[in-house]
C-alpha cells in the first residue's frame, strides 16, 4: 500500500478547501493502491482553515521541539501538525506503507521543501511534520514533483 496527501488524490481538504489533484496518484487511491491521508485534519483543523507554516526549522524541529508551527492570523497550531503527523503514521503501519507520495511545500507533508515561515512565499529546503515522522520511521518519501519513473519503480 502506499501512503498519498489526500490533496493529491483530488479530496478537498487544502486549508482553502480546495486540492491539489495530481492524476497518478488519483488513479493510485481509484485502483486500491494507495491511502489518503490528511495530517492537518487528522489533527483537528478545520476546512477552511488558515495557512499555516513552520517557523524557526522544518518538521525535523518540530518534532526535536525547536521549531513551531503557527497559522497565518498568528494561533501556535504545532500540536495539531505533531498528533495529525502520529495518526498518519499508525495509518502508515496499519496498511503496512513502505512508500509515499505527499504534497511538496506543505507544512504537514512536504518532502523536500517547505515555505521559510514568513507568510512571504519563500521556499526552503526542509520537511513538514508528518513528512519528517514517516521518515524516520522507514518510509520512503516522493513528492508530487518527482520523477515518475523512479516513483515507480519504487512502489513496484
Amino acid at each position: 500500500m502506499i501512503l498519498v496527501s489526500a490533496c493529491l488524490a483530488g479530496i478537498p481538504c487544502k486549508y482553502d478547501g480546495g486540492h491539489s489533484r495530481y492524476p497518478v496518484v488519483e488513479a493510485l487511491l481509484k485502483a486500491g493502491k494507495a491511502v489518503a491521508v490528511c495530517p492537518e485534519r487528522l489533527g483537528g483543523l478545520s476546512i477552511p482553515r488558515p495557512p499555516a507554516e513552520i517557523s524557526g526549522g522544518d518538521g525535523r524541529l518540530v518534532l526535536a521541539g525547536s521549531a513551531e508551527v503557527y497559522d497565518r492570523i498568528g494561533n501556535r497550531v504545532t500540536d495539531a501538525f505533531i498528533l495529525g503527523a502520529e495518526k498518519c503514521l499508525e495509518i502508515a503501519r496499519r496498511e503496512n506503507v513502505r512508500v509515499g507520495i505527499m504534497k511538496n511545500r506543505s507544512p504537514s507533508c512536504g518532502v523536500s521543501q517547505i515555505y521559510d515561515g514568513s507568510f512571504s512565499g519563500n521556499i526552503i529546503d526542509g520537511c513538514g511534520v508528518a513528512a519528517a515522522l514517516l521518515m524516520r520511521h522507514g518510509i520512503n518519501l516522493f513528492s508530487e514533483e518527482s520523477d515518475i519513473e523512479t516513483i515507480g519503480e519504487a512502489i513496484r
